[in-house]
């Protein structure tokens, strides 16, 4: 399949002063260590003992995301009390799985390369905040990682709402023209769409390739793999 090339990507990199990259995906695998939707039946275990019966539908009884589990009791019964249990619950899971997460193949380097070339980063996460702080200073990124906004309990300000991404361009004094969105979800594409930022997908595999695509991403801003970015930042 074709996507980025070169040029393409020269282009799309050469105004960007400012990037916010989504946590799960373009940093690290988070849930390597124990599979997510072992997250999300936990989640549903506990749906089922605190909260009304039927709340969930079969299929998102069956749902390998966890924050789609999430979203789907949020939507329907948002309730202050189920939804704040369920949230520490879900970002108690992300912090356990920081230890076993992994960083997504050439992260690491390209933040590093990135970041001293002179370029300033915020995460912008569906997941907890303190999981992607926690992941960060694993890392040791924490330097490079100063503005990290993530999920809190007004869920309807998850991706695509471009609420966190707000946040990141206001504490970095930063211009949409100038920020570059890192994703690779449609949810994160839409939130950048929103406010006018500029979108490079990650597509680790052919089924996120295909989910960016139908999401509206153009090919020529999709890249397989970020040592892509990093040849194009190393031949500045």
């Amino acid at each position: 399949m074709v996507t980025a090339s070169t040029e393409q990507l020269r282009e799309l990199l050469a105004p960007v002063r400012y990037v916010l990259w989504d946590l799960d995906g373009p940093i690290c695998r988070l849930f390597a260590g124990r599979p997510a939707n072992e997250v999300a039946r936990d989640l549903v275990r506990e749906i089922e003992r605190l909260g009304p019966d039927g709340l969930l539908t079969e299929e998102e009884r069956l749902c390998p995301d966890p924050q789609g589990v999430l979203l789907a009791v949020y939507f329907r019964h948002p309730e202050a009390g189920l939804i704040s249990h369920l949230e520490k619950r879900l970002t108690e899971q992300e912090l356990a799985a920081v230890p076993r997460a992994w960083p997504t193949p050439y992260a690491d380097p390209l933040i590093m390369t990135w970041w001293a070339l002179g370029a300033r980063f915020a995460i912008t996460t569906n997941n907890s905040a303190r999981a992607a702080a926690a992941y960060t200073e694993s890392r040791r990124l924490t330097a490079c990682f100063s503005h990290i906004y993530g999920r809190t309990e007004d869920l309807a300000r998850m991706k695509p709402d471009p609420h966190c991404l707000s946040r990141a361009l206001e504490s970095l004094d930063a211009h949409p023209s100038q920020a570059l969105m890192l994703g690779d979800a449609g949810t994160d594409y839409q939130a950048a769409q929103a406010l006018g930022i500029p979108f490079l997908g990650y597509a680790r595999n052919q089924r996120k390739l295909d989910l960016l695509v139908t999401a509206g991403v153009d090919r020529s801003h999709i890249v397989r793999s970020l040592d892509e970015v990093l040849i194009v930042l190393r031949r500045r």
